[in-house]
């Protein structure tokens, strides 16, 4: 563990509601030389005010709740001087633990610690299925499921440094995995969603509800329920005929609100289904929704509205869909978005555009609970510890302070030991141009024979692919020269998804001009030279992308992503076997270069002209 520790902390003078948090921060943060740099505390009656200020040689930090003056100390540890203020009771984090990665019980504490230095005082753990239930082998299997004794070790462990660890859990949709399953034939509706009215599905959400009371101090838990577009679809209609689905939904959502209530829990759920059901789209964000009165009233009064958002980029929208949840008689949650699904690292330009009029919107309409959903969509391939720097930038915003860069690289540095710029600069490997998202995923997993993505991308604009070689070699130049130290994101691990992507571009672009002009030599030698290169490439990132996994995450879900480079590296390698038998005139073309974009012009170039090969003196 690094020592971050540069100042001395005497717990017995502190006041005795921080004994817990500041004893489990000493190891890693305090020294034990008491001629350091002092800290001590003062409250304040101002519930969401802090001030950090030095007084002599010491560091006094007047604070007026708990997470403030968690907060203070991190920006003690970072030797910066501010006044905040923040109107959030309820400052928080959502980590998706379904999509592939669980994050260690150890490396979840390494978070925690972080998270409270930062301002935070909520977790939710997103769990669809990936944890323990008594005599459902099947729930979770092979997924890294949490045990109940690993969650109550999280628990016991977030509150002492006073932050609520809160269960995000599903009782209705996004339930594929166990779904799939035979064993959950009676539960089933339809690939997703749970039948509902049936005795099985409330006896599983029960034993759901148990595990989730008994392994964490809050009364609260989140039980999803959203997205579940074909709800009463499949099987349900098959026995019960077309029913309103605003109908079943709200049905449902009384029944496991009241076994919430047997348990000594209160839900929430997301708010979406409500909105989709309003209009013939299903779309959560149509200013032309209408919410029947009828469906308004049937709404269940315990459960609670969480209002999520990860697009739009004007504050108005967000103050009208908070006004919006109001109307329905719910103070909603807030949940905004840091980047990290569909993503390689994390894209510092998303969440900035995003989060920013979120914040505002939040603070100007006085809301109470905002927290940062951090999804792991598409496999979880995110270093999600890169995203420590989102959750830096987002808790400066949230505590109105004034994103001095400056102060954020100290921040940063004290509390999670890495950089702040170099994390940002990485995240520039997330390029938007125009209208166009050019993720780096998408150039990771492009089939390097049949280039579909790439092939799009040279169909919007056929020089759109230079600039994306062009941002790619600079991310790489730059990360070459940062320290590859992993005390947050990877950064070694950053310069390979950078590298990689950059040889994979000239690759292609090289493969498509080479192909389109006959250009024998051009092609042996990417036979000879480019695709052994890209290979090792693939190689590398593959061993760096297991060492920032095995580090932080359960080892189920990697054998997914182990398998894509598998497969580029074979595809690879059928593309060198390819080329080959065409420059030694085995074959005369290549038929997967051969196909043009389905839809949109044409562009010249670049491989979409009408070129098959003749077995002439040339080849």
């Amino acid at each position: 563990m690094k020592n971050k520790a540069s100042v001395y902390i005497d717990t017995t003078q502190a006041p005795a509601e921080l004994h817990n948090m500041l004893e489990t921060l000493r190891e890693e943060y305090f020294c034990k030389n008491s001629e350091n740099c002092k800290i001590t505390f003062e409250k304040l009656p101002e519930p969401g005010a802090l001030k950090v200020e030095k007084r002599g040689g010491d560091v006094v930090i007047s604070y007026g709740s708990h997470h403030c003056a968690a907060r203070g100390l991190g920006l003690a540890l970072a030797g910066v001087e501010c006044t905040e203020n923040t109107c959030f009771e309820s400052l928080g984090i959502m980590l998706d633990c379904s999509r592939g990665a669980v994050m260690t019980v150890e490396h979840i504490k390494s978070w925690l610690r972080q998270l409270t230095l930062m301002g935070y005082n909520m977790l939710m753990l997103y769990t669809e299925d990936t944890y323990l239930l008594p005599d459902e082998p099947y729930f979770g299997y092979m997924r890294g499921s949490y045990s109940q004794a690993e969650v109550r070790e999280i628990d016991d462990y977030a509150a002492a440094l006073g932050i609520e660890l809160i269960p995000c859990i599903q009782t209705l949709g996004h339930l594929e995995q166990p779904l799939n399953w035979s064993a959950y034939d009676k539960i089933r509706d339809t690939a997703s969603v749970m039948f509902v009215d049936k005795t099985e599905t409330y006896a599983i959400i029960d034993k759901m509800l148990e595990f989730w009371s008994g392994a964490v101090r809050s009364r609260r838990i989140h039980i999803g329920m959203d997205e579940t577009h074909d709800l009463g679809r499949g099987k349900f209609m098959d026995e019960h005929g077309f029913e309103r689905g605003f109908d079943i939904f709200n049905r449902h959502l009384d029944t496991v609100v009241k076994q919430c209530a047997r348990h000594g829990l209160e839900a929430m759920i997301w708010s979406d289904m409500y909105f989709r059901m309003s209009n013939t789209r299903g779309d959560y964000y149509d200013m032309n929704s209408s919410i029947p009165e009828d469906v308004r009233q049937a709404i269940p009064e315990q459960a609670n509205l969480v209002y999520w958002d990860y697009y739009h980029e004007n504050k108005e929208f967000y103050m009208e869909w908070i006004r919006r949840h109001r109307e329905l008689g719910k103070e909603p949650m807030m949940g905004s978005g840091v980047w990290t699904w569909s993503r390689l690292w994390y894209d510092h330009q998303k969440t900035e555009s995003t989060v920013r009029p979120c914040i505002a919107a939040c603070r100007e309409s006085k809301l109470k609970e905002l927290m940062f959903t951090m999804w792991g969509d598409d496999g979880a391939y995110c270093d999600f510890d890169s995203s420590l720097a989102g959750l830096c930038w987002s808790a400066e915003l949230s505590f109105g302070g004034n994103e001095d860069p400056e102060k954020l690289e100290k921040l940063f540095s004290a509390v999670s030991g890495g950089s702040y710029k170099e994390h940002i600069i990485i995240s520039g490997m997330e390029l938007y141009c125009k209208d166009l998202h050019l993720t780096a995923p998408r150039v990771i997993w492009d089939d390097p024979l049949l280039c579909r993505w790439f092939r799009e991308l040279t169909k919007v604009n056929s020089g759109l692919e230079k600039q994306l070689l062009e941002n790619y070699r600079s991310i790489m130049d730059q990360t070459a020269t940062f320290s590859f130290d992993s005390e947050a994101g990877d950064i070694e691990h950053a310069f390979n998804i950078a590298a990689t992507m950059t040889r994979k571009i000239d690759y292609q672009i090289k493969l498509m001009q080479a192909y389109e002009d006959k250009d024998h030599a051009a092609l042996k030698t990417l036979v000879t030279q480019d695709i052994p290169v890209l290979i090792n490439s693939y190689r590398t990132l593959s061993v760096s992308f297991r060492r920032q996994w095995m580090r932080k995450f359960k080892p189920f879900g990697l054998e997914v992503i182990q398998s894509r480079f598998a497969t580029q590296i074979a595809r690879l390698e059928e593309a060198a076997l390819r080329l080959t038998d065409l420059t030694e005139q085995r074959i005369n073309s290549i038929p997967e270069l051969e196909k043009m974009p389905l839809s949109g012009k044409q562009p010249e170039g670049m491989g979409y002209k009408k070129c098959a090969f003749t077995m002439t003196a040339r080849w």
